[in-house]
């Protein structure tokens, strides 16, 4: 029973990273019914913002609480100011271009910012020290839960809480909301449709580098290509969900990292990635738009 329990909080905490990278995906997609395919390199820009800010702030005799904090907040201010430079340069001057433009320009800056890190930094695993303390209540659990699971699971948890607020309750959400729903419209009723945009891939940033320096703290190492794998499984957990539905991007996510858990620990890690994208093609043979997507109708 503890051995199904372990896996059971292992899926929940892949799956939790899964979703602050994923939402990311289906965010940018709901706006602009575009694939983000460097996102992935913003979450492991986010890593290597965190590790050298760590060791700046160690040398400098912070403490573990204070490292974490402002290492985590440069590295999602850093990512942000990515993103939103990434949207101004790679997608906004294609907005009006035929939809395969914007992809190629999407996984060419998604190359680009794999050989910018690699150039800038090496392409070895680098260590990444563990920021989360072993918390007291946690230690008769270990063999269950660890401390950095629990904390993934309630920084993810608070941000859901956070994301659902702002899109629903604020002026800004209901902006990005109506530019969603009706680009064109939105434009007419005085929303600023571009700064919706950049503040969507703001957000999306943000999220995906808060994942990029939980999991890095978890795993305890980085190196430049974490970014495609990680982006790839959000990816496919957006998919999976119901592209463009924030809600589906978080159920997509929790279903592939459980998946991969119980995958890894009754059959063989060696199999996890054999069952996450075979889960992935029967939702889609059955439920094309994703577990919570909706198919919509287009008028010929």
């Amino acid at each position: 029973m503890e051995y199904f329990l372990e896996l059971i909080l292992g899926g929940l905490t892949r799956g939790s990273i899964y979703a602050l990278i994923a939402l990311g995906y289906t965010m940018v997609y709901g706006i602009i019914q575009l694939i983000n395919f460097a996102h992935g390199e913003i979450y492991m820009i986010g890593a290597f913002t965190a590790l050298i800010f760590t060791s700046v702030l160690t040398l400098l005799g912070f403490n573990e609480i204070a490292v974490i904090v402002l290492a985590s907040l440069a590295a999602v201010i850093y990512s942000s100011a990515y993103g939103y430079t990434v949207e101004k340069i790679a997608y906004m001057p294609l907005r009006r271009a035929s939809r395969l433009s914007p992809l190629i320009s999407a996984i060419g800056m998604s190359i680009f910012l794999q050989n910018y890190v690699l150039l800038a930094q090496t392409s070895d695993f680098l260590p990444f020290p563990n920021l989360i303390p072993e918390f007291e209540f946690i230690k008769p659990y270990r063999h269950i839960i660890s401390s950095p699971e629990i904390v993934i699971l309630i920084t993810t948890s608070t941000a859901m809480i956070l994301l659902t607020f702002l899109i629903k309750f604020t002026r800004t959400g209901k902006a990005m909301r109506a530019t969603a729903q009706d680009r064109n419209m939105a434009m007419l009723v005085g929303v600023n449709v571009n700064r919706v945009i950049s503040i969507t891939f703001v957000i999306g940033s943000a999220l995906a580098a808060l994942g990029g320096v939980l999991i890095a703290s978890h795993v305890g190492q980085i190196n430049f290509y974490i970014g495609f794998v990680a982006g790839i499984k959000a990816f496919t957990a957006a998919v999976l969900g119901g592209i463009g539905s924030i809600p589906g991007a978080v159920l997509g996510a929790l279903v592939l990292g459980l998946t991969e858990s119980f995958a890894t620990g009754y059959v063989s890690s060696d199999y996890e990635d054999v069952f996450a994208f075979g889960l992935l093609v029967l939702i889609l043979i059955f439920k094309p738009a994703g577990i919570l997507g909706r198919v919509t109708a287009r008028k010929v």
